[in-house]
């Protein structure tokens, strides 16, 4: 019997998922078709419409646990030990000076093989 019901889940599902992206198509087009119309209100359009196509699509299983990973993501971040000011602006500054270090090494690798490759034409 569940799985009878998880196939009718998964066909909602599914008309939901083409009910949202046709939503979508529709709301692209529109904002074009109307092009003589001003520009904030087809983008206020498209906007609109496209949340109401979002807003169906998250209601969906997969939708749902896009919404479950976000919060766990979030929750995640939230968790991060950021770095201070200091320790940023020391890694900053060290990040600099080999970046600058490494731009003349390669700058002076670069001159060698290219004088010896004017000394082998020439």
């Amino acid at each position: 019997m569940s799985v009878k019901a998880e196939s009718q889940g998964s066909a909602i599902d599914l008309v939901k998922n083409i009910v949202a992206g046709a939503l979508a198509f529709v709301a692209i087009g529109g904002f074009y078709f109307y092009s003589e119309e001003s520009f904030l209100y087809r983008v206020l359009g498209l906007i609109a419409v496209l949340l109401i196509a979002a807003g169906i699509a998250l209601t969906t299983t997969s939708g749902k646990n896009l919404l479950a990973f976000m919060k766990n993501a979030r929750t995640e971040v939230r968790k991060m030990v950021w770095p201070t000011r200091v320790e940023t602006m020391q890694t900053t500054l060290m990040v600099v000076v080999i970046v600058i270090l490494l731009s003349i090494f390669l700058w002076f690798v670069d001159m060698l093989l290219g004088l010896g490759v004017g000394s082998l034409l020439g």
